[in-house]
């Protein structure tokens, strides 16, 4: 949006009628006396030219135009302000019409991106191979926990770099979700975008993700104190975290304790919750997704994302992530 144009304001010239502005001065002759100086000079406002009139017709002709004069500066200076305010709202708006269009860019755009849809994880019959992570003597876990297709998980995993048993968790949380809560609509390819994002799906700093569904060694983020991060005291008694003191992110989804609290899955029907397990992990992470917006529009999968951290860059990484995945496996 541009500033208000002021190449309309009314010239000075137009303003003024023709006018004989020898005669306007007055018609005095000049003063018989020598001005030797600037100390001879003339002080008062009726002396300005050292005229002398030569009739009281002239003295007036002198004082009204000195009155149109002052009338016009002072209409002047009225035009001068209110093209003033009008440029500094025309400014304002055009400022804030920038800031509108650049949140736009940020909330709606990658938002849009995501809804391209990807493969649909397929579910396997129930006597197929069971998940790595879940429990084998677990007969009421077996019965109920959804079971993806291997073989459609190694070919996510090859065309993708997702590690297999990364997949297998993320795809599975689609379909609990897609059972528990069919509104939603959150999607494999998002948990995978938001798991490479927070820690490589399970192998930041060349963490080894194992068939159980656990790490080699716990995946913790740093010391959540203020120091260049967020200040979070601790929520925990260092249970999870090992800081009494403060709070770190736990595991392959990173949540904080307090999160991990209140949103704990088993995903693996182990009968135990934990944020370093990955099916877990993932199925919480759903679960909390899908309680902050519908996967499925554009708004909700950004207000979605955006609750899981509230920043407009991550959530552009995200979307750029999952937009990714979406595309190498389409």
């Amino acid at each position: 949006m541009s500033s208000p144009s002021v190449s309309d304001r009314i010239p000075v010239t137009d303003l003024l009628p023709e006018t004989d502005w020898v005669s306007l001065a007055g018609r005095g002759s000049l003063p018989t006396g020598p001005v030797d100086g600037p100390g001879d000079a003339p002080d008062g406002p009726g002396e300005e030219a050292g005229l002398e009139y030569d009739s009281d017709d002239d003295a007036e002709r002198a004082e009204a135009h000195r009155q149109r004069m002052s009338a016009l500066r002072s209409a002047a200076l009225r035009a001068a302000v209110i093209v003033g305010v009008l440029i500094a709202v025309g400014l304002a708006v055009w400022l804030m019409a920038i800031s509108a269009a650049q949140r736009a860019t940020i909330s709606q755009g990658p938002a849009a991106e995501v809804l391209v849809e990807a493969p649909e994880p397929v579910e396997s019959a129930p006597s197929s191979a069971r998940d790595p992570g879940e429990a084998s003597t677990d007969a009421a876990a077996t019965s109920t926990q959804p079971r993806v297709d291997p073989h459609w998980t190694e070919r996510v995993s090859t065309r993708t770099g997702i590690p297999n048993r990364a997949v297998i968790a993320y795809a599975n949380a689609q379909l609990r979700l897609a059972a528990e809560k069919p509104s939603c609509g959150v999607s494999w390819n998002t948990l995978a975008a938001i798991g490479t994002v927070e820690s490589a799906n399970a192998t930041h700093n060349g963490t080894v993700l194992l068939a159980s569904g656990r790490t080699d060694r716990p995946i913790r983020g740093p010391v959540l104190d203020g120091n260049g991060v967020g200040a979070v005291r601790d929520t925990d008694n260092g249970r999870w975290d090992g800081d009494a003191t403060w709070d770190r992110a736990l595991g392959p989804m990173q949540f904080i304790p307090s999160t991990w609290r209140k949103w704990a899955a088993d995903g693996n029907g182990d009968g135990v919750a934990d944020p370093d397990q990955i099916d877990d992990a993932a199925l919480a992470a759903a679960r909390y997704l899908c309680a902050s917006g519908r996967m499925g529009t554009s708004q909700g999968w950004l207000d979605a994302v955006y609750a899981y951290n509230h920043s407009s860059s991550y959530v552009q990484k995200v979307a750029g992530t999952a937009n990714l995945y979406a595309a190498q496996t389409s």
